[in-house]
């Protein structure tokens, strides 16, 4: 064959050569670019808890990789970049002392908080490499929910006058959604029935009869789920409330004659006056009453006692005549 002739077969089949040597390389996948795989994309945590952002990449290149965490929200946030296992620079506040980076691109997050919540996507390069690999996991931290209870205004009502809504409340939880029960059994929308956008809310309008039940409220969320305890709703009838109504006047009123029939005022026992009793005199040595004692003489059918006292006096002018004219005693 012409050597002018072989020049240009010779040209092609060094191109094709080079084009399948190129198109290996490429469709290898670990020569030019950093493989990175993702085996789940959504981890649940909860407040409080531990999660595993886990990934796995793949190069020819024995060279540390550079392993950057972002999390996405507003707006991107660097939550920590490290070479290999080693952490490039300091953390944000609110990730220190909570963060940890193995090998092969895996971050760890322990002490989850509700800001933790968002999508985070990792970039591993090598210097060998032409191609960066991404990957992406969505973290989703939730709280437990506390044990529900149903708020209403009262659980009384009487029948076709009045409507009533029942909420189911609680304390703790995120991402929650709500289930009623009558009975029970599970609670749909129906005419009378009406439910909040988010079923939080129940309310019966024109309560009838067939209302009068024991009612309960369930709220999930992606990290478990807690039922309230169940509560009677008392529905009656109008005749019925007439009845007590009227049978409970008629007691009463028969309850106030008996009572004012038996009563009566209590009378005081008057007692007679006491007498004061005489106080007798206390004779003394000096006294020359002969030693005559007191008497008691009975005047008009009352007891008097009558002292005699005989005093006993000379006079010094009449006393000699006395004596002459009488003679001496």
């Amino acid at each position: 064959m012409d050597p002018e002739a072989r020049a240009p077969l010779k040209n092609t089949f060094t191109s094709r050569i080079l084009l399948l040597v190129c198109f290996g390389s490429f469709s290898s996948g670990g020569v030019l670019a950093v493989n990175v795989t993702v085996p789940n994309s959504l981890i649940r945590g909860t407040v409080g808890g531990e999660a595993v952002l886990s990934v796995h990449y793949s190069s020819f290149s024995l060279d540390l990789p550079v392993i950057k965490w972002q999390l996405r929200k507003e707006k991107s946030v660097t939550v920590v970049q490290s070479i290999g296992t080693g952490i490039i620079g300091s953390l944000r506040p609110e990730y220190r002392d909570r963060i940890l980076v193995f090998e092969n691109g895996t971050l760890f997050l322990h002490n989850l908080r509700l800001s933790d919540d968002g999508i985070y996507e990792v970039a591993i390069s090598i210097t060998d490499d032409t191609f960066t690999g991404e990957g992406r996991i969505t973290l989703s931290v939730d709280e437990f929910i506390s044990r529900p209870y149903i708020h209403t205004a009262a659980l009384s009502v009487l029948e076709l006058s009045e409507n009533i809504t029942l909420n189911c409340s609680h304390d703790n939880g995120t991402r929650t959604s709500y289930r009623w029960f009558k009975g029970g059994n599970p609670l749909a929308n129906v005419t009378r029935l009406v439910m909040s956008a988010d079923r939080k809310l129940l309310t019966i309008t024109r309560v009838l009869m067939a209302d009068d039940d024991v009612y309960s409220c369930r709220v999930e969320n992606p990290v478990g789920n807690m039922t309230s305890l169940p509560v009677r709703l008392t529905v009656y009838r109008r005749s019925s409330l007439y009845i007590i109504l009227s049978t409970g006047g008629i007691f009463l009123l028969i309850l106030l004659v008996t009572v004012c029939a038996c009563w009566t005022p209590s009378k005081k026992t008057e007692h007679p006056a006491r007498k004061p009793r005489p106080r007798f005199p206390f004779r003394s040595s000096n006294d020359h009453t002969g030693g005559e004692l007191p008497k008691r003489t009975k005047h008009r059918g009352v007891n008097a006692v009558t002292s005699l006292y005989v005093l006993q006096r000379k006079d010094p002018s009449t006393g000699d005549s006395s004596s002459n004219a009488v003679g001496s005693p």
